[in-house]
């Protein structure tokens, strides 16, 4: 985490960005509450140096040309920050790394006042979070589309989005699936006989209103039924959200709450079961820069743009892995992976 943010080196014929000064002080407000609250340290901002491959310096890119990248603190969050950034130095610029910011509402509010350049952001929490929708849309260009359109009032482009989707998700231990009739679906539940239906979710999930009952509705299944379509009481599980994993790997439930790329399903051997009737929204992740940044330099679209397509549901969940399961660096595992794709070099 950073506590404010560098003295703008922009190019001097670029005018100054009045809500700097305000996003660092929002930043700089929440990362003191989250190491005073938690007693966390300050992370660095360090990235491995790197030399060009695909991505290769903007010819003609002025000396001291600049951007800045934020992104939340969580996990994915932090490699794909760090992805960023190397993208970014890779190309010729001077990069801010303004990554491992404590929170959504901080991290959205430097892109909104134009104190960053630079995010990977997620099309459902813009949509409903950000934007204040009240249902999300699972269709992905859908929602893609209806994020791209309403955030362009606020001076920000998204870009190309990638095919990772960490959504809300069913996943059944890899052990299970034979039993259960080769599962792939979740329509395929509602043919499995009543005693089968075990769930482990996590509390919000379970309360929430677009959660886990309008789930079940949606595939012909009733919370606390005791018929035929029947899912009772006693068949569901409420844990804690770091349980989840573990319990349905342990046969707790056959059918355990997960988000589609996080790193335990491939460390656990979950299989991850499809929303073949579409009913959580999207949310796929896609690069989202200033516009003013865009225009000076348009050449940044043609760079995420060819990085997004890489950027997989099984991607994330190995590099996530790597970070949460093996205690890796975020940098270092963005950089692995962008040398072994071919983008950077080793510097």
């Amino acid at each position: 985490m950073t506590h404010a943010e560098p003295r703008d080196a922009r190019r001097a014929s670029r005018p100054r960005r009045r809500g700097r000064a305000v996003a660092a002080a929002v930043v700089a407000g929440a990362t003191a509450l989250v190491l005073t609250g938690c007693g966390l340290q300050p992370a660095t901002s360090f990235a491995p140096a790197a030399g060009p491959g695909s991505i290769a310096r903007i010819k003609g890119l002025p000396s001291g040309a600049h951007i800045t990248v934020t992104s939340k603190n969580f996990t994915e969050q932090l490699v794909l920050g760090k992805i960023a950034v190397l993208a970014a130095k890779a190309a010729g610029f001077d990069v801010t790394d303004e990554t491992n910011v404590p929170g959504s509402v901080p991290a959205r509010q430097l892109m909104t006042t134009h104190g960053a350049d630079l995010t990977y952001e997620y099309t459902g929490t813009a949509w409903l979070t950000y934007m204040g929708h009240k249902a999300g849309i699972p269709d992905k260009t859908k929602q893609w589309t209806a994020v791209r359109d309403e955030d362009a009032r606020n001076g920000l482009t998204w870009l190309q989005p990638a095919p990772m989707n960490n959504t809300y998700a069913f996943a059944v231990r890899n052990e299970a699936v034979s039993k259960l009739g080769n599962i792939t679906t979740l329509s395929q539940i509602a043919a499995l006989p009543v005693s089968e239906r075990t769930f482990c979710v996590e509390s919000e999930f379970n309360s929430r209103a677009d959660g886990f009952k309008p789930m079940l509705e949606k595939y012909g299944l009733q919370l606390g039924g005791a018929g035929k379509a029947g899912v009772p009481s006693g068949n569901v599980s409420i844990l804690d959200t770091g349980t989840v994993y573990t319990a349905t790997d342990r046969g707790k439930c056959n059918f355990g709450e997960v988000f589609t790329t996080d790193g335990r399903i491939k460390s656990l051997g979950l299989t991850v079961l499809k929303d073949d009737r579409g009913f959580f929204p999207a949310y796929n992740v896609a690069p989202v820069l200033d516009s003013t940044t865009l225009r000076e330099y348009p050449q940044l679209r043609g760079i995420y743009d060819r990085i997004s397509p890489k950027l997989t549901d099984a991607v994330l969940q190995e590099l996530n892995k790597q970070v949460d399961v093996e205690g890796r660096e975020p940098a270092d595992v963005a950089f692995d992976w962008m040398v072994r794709e071919g983008f950077i070099t080793k510097g």
